[in-house]
């Protein structure tokens, strides 16, 4: 299995709270971010989303699709959430969120693992790729979610 570590940040001028529910509401995340084709429910999680389990499907610019299920592992209400990826991904997932001078600075961990044959075979040459691939989603994921607030978002990494 070839192995990633990604690092995200996106700024919103927007309160902590307004970006913690649209980042935590992950079923609305097809209504704002493209690359999100579908997210299924599979298990409900506490009252704070503990435990909760969902399936994503995602699709960059290349023309394959990753599924994989995400369960949530803590909830740190309005600062942290984190969780672990099963299935095409295999890894951890943690967003982190800080309050500062009324916007709000977004952080998001991705270490994963690929399993799909093909995609470990490709990797010694094809890593570049696939990591360019990721940063269209996450760059598409940051526009999104600033149309979504109605603001412009400024991802810096």
């Amino acid at each position: 299995m070839s192995e990633y570590k990604f690092v995200t940040n996106w700024n919103f001028d927007s309160p902590i709270e307004n970006v913690w529910e649209a980042i935590t509401k992950s079923e609305n995340w097809p209504l704002w971010w493209s690359c999100v084709k579908k997210v299924e429910l599979i298990q409900e999680g506490d009252k704070n989303g503990v435990g909760s389990i969902r399936r994503f499907v995602w699709k960059g610019k290349l023309p394959y699709e990753l599924n994989f299920e995400m369960k949530v592992t803590g909830v740190e209400r309005p600062y942290k959430m984190e969780g672990i990826a099963e299935g095409e991904l295999r890894g951890t997932g943690i967003w982190t969120l800080e309050q500062r001078d009324g916007s709000t600075a977004v952080r998001y961990n991705w270490n994963v693992r690929t399993t799909k044959w093909w995609m470990n075979l490709l990797a010694p040459i094809a890593k570049p790729i696939f990591n360019w691939n990721h940063d269209y989603v996450m760059n598409e994921g940051g526009k999104g979610l600033a149309r979504y607030l109605h603001q412009t978002a400024r991802q810096t990494s």
